[in-house]
């Protein structure tokens, strides 16, 4: 596996999922997305795994596309960036996709398809209080993409997201936690300890309950009642007939922890 991304298991199955190109806040091009789409396939053919905890080594969580990269493309960046836009659509509805939560630790700036297409991607997002967010895409004369016009409108509604989007404000930290795009702020210091226990949160609950949870609430984005209330329906009843679910109700009936297996 490339060094670009590097997948770390503890013993208590939390995934470090660390962006590993410092020198270029972790600039995304073709081999990096690659390498990050890999990553992610990794995690999700591992049964270990309980939660993710996605973060960028050095100054920043991620900076965006890798302009240098893309400057150097001349006339073939078009082409360029048709292959990049489709390993980043992948990459990050892998993310949405993985049965398991990912908990995504910001520090420095989240920018652009990389930066801000991840975050919005993350099913929680914890910020240190000295982050800052921006889109960035219109700046360059170009859309944003990562998902981002369908996911940004859900965090924070249209006329917020229409705003981020077309007019590039820099967010801090305390901004974005305000309109839904964080789960929460805490002090720079202390972003790894909180958004690794964070992570932790997850080791004892049903794995099988949580992934179904977090596909329904996925699978909903842009659906209409109607249209979920029978997937629902089919959810609930098949894990009703899990281990895990016995030993929740039992564990209520018995008033004790639950001990899920994953079964």
């Amino acid at each position: 596996m490339s060094d670009l991304v590097r997948v770390d298991v503890d013993d208590d199955g939390v995934a470090r999922l660390l962006l590993n190109s410092p020198e270029t806040s972790n600039g995304l091009d073709v081999p990096f997305l690659q390498a990050l789409h890999a990553a992610i396939m990794r995690i999700h053919g591992d049964p270990r795994i309980r939660a993710v905890l996605l973060s960028g080594a050095g100054k920043n969580f991620c900076a965006g596309g890798n302009v240098k990269v893309f400057a150097s493309k001349g006339e073939q960046l078009p082409d360029y960036l048709r292959e990049a836009t489709a390993w980043l659509q992948i990459a990050t509805a892998a993310l949405t996709q993985l049965n398991v939560p990912v908990i995504a630790a910001v520090h420095g700036f989240a920018a652009g398809g990389g930066g801000f297409g991840l975050v919005c991607s993350a099913d929680f997002v914890i910020a240190a209080d000295t982050a800052k967010f921006m889109s960035g895409a219109v700046r360059v004369g170009m859309a944003p993409d990562a998902g981002v016009s369908v996911t940004l409108t859900q965090l924070v509604g249209l006329r917020k997201a229409m705003h981020i989007l077309l007019t590039n404000p820099i967010l801090d930290a305390a901004e974005a936690l305000e309109i839904g795009l964080l789960t929460s702020v805490v002090p720079a210091a202390d972003l790894e300890a909180e958004s690794l226990a964070y992570a932790r949160r997850f080791i004892t609950t049903a794995p099988k309950a949580i992934g179904a949870t977090k596909r329904l609430l996925w699978g909903g984005v842009g659906a209409t009642l109607a249209d979920r209330l029978p997937e629902e329906a089919r959810t609930v009843s098949e894990l009703s007939g899990t281990a895990d679910s016995r030993e929740g109700l039992a564990a209520v009936i018995e008033r004790r922890e639950p001990k899920f297996r994953g079964e």
